[in-house]
């Protein structure tokens, strides 16, 4: 019987504010759409549980989804859908 692995929103990278690079562009200088969902996601490093937005991103024609929020004052997490 084959498992099937869930895709979860897993930490990617924890930048400050402005100059973060997520999908090999700084995250910050493209307008980031909310999709009104909120998700709940852990930070490995401190296992600290935090609630974030979902948002799109269009860059270069492509739309990417990702969560993000601020850990403490500019300092921002970013999260993907992984396995």
């Amino acid at each position: 019987m084959k498992m099937w692995k869930q895709k979860t929103w897993q930490h990617e990278i924890t930048g400050i504010d402005g100059n973060t690079i997520l999908f090999g562009v700084n995250i910050f200088d493209y307008q980031w759409k909310t999709t009104g969902q909120r998700v709940k996601v852990r930070v490995p490093l401190y296992s600290q549980e935090y609630e974030f937005p979902v948002y799109t991103v269009v860059i270069n024609g492509e739309e990417h989804e990702f969560v993000a929020g601020e850990f403490s004052n500019c300092v921002w997490g970013f999260f993907l859908l992984k396995y």
